[in-house]
């Protein structure tokens, strides 16, 4: 019994000996100051650039201005709850956002918290929203394709994992009918979407969600979205918030595809919070930094080398132009960050080519390194007859009467591959599907098809080679390439049909 009492002592005494209040310190300010959603605090010295302060009643903001006498923050609440006097703490933390496999097939805000009405987000894993890009030595060059399904952009303007191409245009010419497509072709695949709409309408979010959920493309997509009535502090995290998703799947060594819809209005809204911040205006009022706005975010999109995971994110940031201002200030800094564009005109769009692709302007850096043989075989001598027949356009539109035999067919097959290349929205097409009638178009075996039966000739063609010859589509789709053997086939199978469609 006295053992047990002594063992007790024993225990109680080292407690007291090794009894300590844990201190911590945290520095804490006070709101000096509070409107258009900035606060203007005296105190925390200590304050990092970025790091998420703590109002009362729960409400967040980040540093932003760190001044001798005073610190700025966005504020990412209510700040009509916010007034003067009110104390601020430094949580140590930098802006994070919540990542991982919980967020696939849900529409969350940049603080990852859900709009889409379907319960909390199991998920504790969190990742800083601004991180240094990876550097040169753990990059490794693209080589692997991002198949759109769009005929005109896999041949012509080939994507590869890990490339950054703007897609640039006029409001209403088709951008997001592009990216929409892009992702509804991964269905099945095993490329992870992003889809980053950045202060757009509630109703057009709610659009895209609708389209991408009767597609079965939420299945492998997150929506990260901010409308225009949410706070341009929110608008300005918004890409940063889907970029950190992205790179958590990306240093997993899965490959991801970020869409920004639209760049354009993030400018805006960082113009707008530095005017706010009392930033000095440059150039349109845009704050000085804004090249770099831009280009940290996009210098994100990378593709790893295999010793460093072999992951890859793919970025298609979308730029909206004024009556189709190209060389105007934003434009031109994002296509100078990015490697190549797909530029929409206006005009192509309302007569009806569909997507309104200008391929005298569009272009991808990355060229033929991201495609497969079987595309490339097709691809470059497209290029060549579109080039030809824009040039001849402009010589015939003086009158066709004085043009010889070798121009007029040359005019006639131009004609027809822009048919080939018109496609409907939603409707993106297998990579087989494309090469055979690409093959087709380019060998002349649709020159002496009316240009009014084109569509038609082109829908009735994949019928009969699914049902007829489906061992050639598949054989482009296992080989990436057509052989010799494949080539005889697919020349035996479009005569055999041309014989039944003109007959």
């Amino acid at each position: 019994m006295a053992t047990r009492g002594q063992d007790i002592v024993s225990v109680l005494k080292q407690q007291i000996e090794q009894f300590g209040m844990a201190l911590t310190l945290v520095d804490v300010g006070t709101v000096i100051e509070v409107s258009d959603g900035i606060a203007r605090i005296h105190g925390l010295a200590a304050a990092k650039y970025n790091e998420l302060l703590e109002f009362p009643k729960e409400v967040m903001g980040i540093a932003m201005n760190l001044e001798e006498d005073n610190v700025a923050a966005i504020i990412l609440g209510d700040y009509t709850q916010i007034k003067e006097g009110d104390e601020v703490r430094c949580t140590g933390r930098i802006a994070e956002v919540l990542v991982g496999e919980a967020l696939i097939g849900r529409v969350v805000n940049p603080l990852g918290r859900p709009l889409d009405g379907r319960g909390p987000i199991k998920s504790d894993n969190t990742r800083p929203m601004e991180r240094v890009a990876p550097n040169v030595t753990l990059r490794k060059s693209v080589d692997t394709p991002v198949q759109t399904g769009i005929k005109a952009i896999d041949s012509m303007i080939p994507l590869g994992r890990g490339q950054r191409e703007l897609i640039i245009g006029d409001r209403s010419t088709g951008k997001t009918a592009i990216a929409l497509d892009t992702i509804i072709n991964q269905k099945g695949g095993d490329l992870i979407c992003i889809y980053v709409a950045i202060g757009q309408k509630a109703s057009k979010i709610a659009r895209v969600v609708a389209t991408l959920e009767a597609h079965g493309a939420m299945e492998h997509t997150i929506v990260v979205a901010t409308n225009a009535s949410d706070s341009v502090a929110l608008q300005y995290l918004t890409p940063y918030a889907g970029c950190a998703m992205g790179e958590e799947f990306m240093e997993h060594g899965r490959d991801v595809l970020v869409i920004y819809d639209d760049l354009s209005k993030h400018a805006w809204a960082y113009r707008q919070l530095s005017l706010l911040l009392r930033r000095p205006p440059g150039r349109e009022a845009y704050p000085g930094d804004i090249f770099y706005l831009h280009s940290r975010l996009l210098e994100r999109a990378a593709k790893y080398a295999p010793e460093y995971g072999g992951g890859s994110l793919t970025a298609l940031p979308i730029i909206e132009t004024q009556a189709g201002d190209v060389a105007a200030y934003i434009p031109t800094n994002v296509i100078s960050i990015t490697d190549g564009q797909i530029y929409l005109e206006t005009d192509l769009f309302n007569a009806g080519i569909r997507p309104a692709l200008n391929v005298g302007l569009s272009v991808s850096r990355v060229g033929s390194a991201a495609q497969t043989k079987a595309m490339k075989q097709v691809a470059g001598r497209l290029r060549l007859e579109l080039a030809q027949y824009r040039e001849l356009v402009e010589f015939a539109q003086f009158g066709t009467s004085e043009l010889d035999k070798a121009t007029r067919a040359r005019l006639e097959r131009g004609q027809r591959i822009t048919e080939v290349l018109k496609q409907p929205q939603y409707a993106p097409m297998p990579l087989e599907k494309q090469v055979m009638i690409l093959y087709a178009a380019i060998n002349g075996y649709i020159d002496d098809i009316p240009l009014d039966k084109v569509v038609a000739f082109e829908t009735s063609f994949h019928r009969f080679m699914e049902a007829n010859h489906p061992k050639i589509g598949k054989n482009i789709a296992k080989e990436k390439e057509i052989t010799a053997k494949t080539e005889e086939a697919l020349k035996k199978a479009i005569l055999e049909f041309k014989q039944g469609f003109l007959g």
